[in-house]
């Protein structure tokens, strides 16, 4: 993950969303997510434990959001978690992370600010 990456210091999203998802993408189903790490809310969706109220906090958060933060299961993570990209990841806004930002005091991602995912292209 690149040094310039904005979620290396934000966290808001495991912090304020719920991650639900296909039962599925759990290992004893074959997926990758541990098992002991969510929890069922219906017959076929389980939410990662932590995400399943409100106030949330993904059990695999880690660190101070808005500082410096990590997901302690970043290769076994979910769909939604794997699908989720920090606003203006190469060149796309996105209002749901804004959104998450704003609700722990933290300003929108603004455009290109900091180039990422790619390095600068000045310097290539």
């Amino acid at each position: 993950m690149s040094e310039n990456n904005p979620c290396l210091t934000c966290g808001a999203c495991c912090a304020y969303f719920r991650v639900s998802f296909f039962w599925g993408e759990c290992t004893s189903a074959g997926g990758v997510v541990p098992d002991e790490l969510v929890v069922q809310i219906n017959p076929t969706r389980v939410a990662m434990i932590g995400t399943d109220a409100k106030p949330c906090r993904c059990i695999g958060l880690e660190g101070e959001i808005g500082k410096s933060v990590s997901c302690s299961l970043y290769a076994q993570r979910s769909s939604p978690c794997r699908e989720f990209d920090a606003a203006w990841v190469n060149g796309q806004p996105n209002d749901d992370c804004n959104a998450a930002r704003a609700a722990h005091g933290l300003p929108p991602l603004e455009a290109n600010e900091p180039f990422w995912p790619a390095e600068d292209p000045e310097v290539a």
